[in-house]
């Protein structure tokens, strides 16, 4: 264990995340800082493609506005600019948020406007990686969100740019039968056409579900 909080947990150990072992049959080791208890609760996944209209940018505010006041937990890897406003916005709430980088912990500043809520027990910083792993990659980032994916009971997809990899993600998920939702708009057409179920901005209810709770 590290002085900071920061902690390996290898599939053996007595404290690993039953989570982790639900969503990984190998299970794999996982870097943790923060709160583990967060994994108990039914995660919410979020995405948005680097690029998106600007239709979509106001709604993912609201709908970031309307889903802070609620007992959720988002996981994500808050990465592309419209997820780390996302991220900003909810950690400014009451929701429970954890933040899955495309690197190793190793050397990883924690951002200030996180240290509250991880002092409160709303935040945790979960690695898939190496600690040598410092610079995310196109591969890696892949890598990290498939297992957002998989970690997540649900998708909340803001946008995904026609033909790209977040697309692609969305498509694998459907497939895979998981329940996907998008925000209601023109430009995610493609997306609900292929099965993402469309919710509207103000009213969040149904992406969160009666399952999903927040921590405890």
């Amino acid at each position: 264990m590290e002085s900071d909080g920061r902690r390996r947990l290898d599939p053996g150990a007595s404290e690993y995340p039953a989570a982790l072992r639900r969503c990984f049959r190998e299970g794999r080791p996982v870097t943790a800082w923060g709160t583990l208890h967060l994994l108990e609760s039914a995660l919410l996944g979020f995405f948005c493609s680097v690029r998106a209209p600007g239709d979509v940018l106001l709604k993912t505010y609201d709908l970031a506005r309307a889903l802070r006041g609620r007992s959720v937990t988002v996981v994500g890897g808050f990465q592309s600019p419209m997820e780390k406003e996302f991220l900003d916005l909810l950690l400014r709430g009451a929701a429970g948020a954890v933040v899955c980088p495309a690197r190793g912990l190793g050397g990883m500043r924690l951002p200030r406007a996180w240290r509250a809520p991880l002092d409160d027990g709303r935040l945790l910083v979960l690695s898939f990686f190496d600690e040598a792993v410092r610079r995310p990659t196109a591969a890696i980032a892949a890598r990290r969100n498939a297992c957002v994916a998989a970690l997540a009971d649900r998708l909340l997809v803001a946008h995904a740019a026609p033909g790209g990899k977040t697309e692609r993600l969305c498509r694998d998920a459907l497939a895979g039968g998981k329940r996907v939702f998008t925000l209601e708009s023109s430009d995610n057409a493609h997306l609900i056409a292929g099965g993402a179920v469309p919710v509207a901005a103000d009213d969040p209810a149904a992406c969160v579900g009666d399952g999903l709770g927040g921590p405890a």
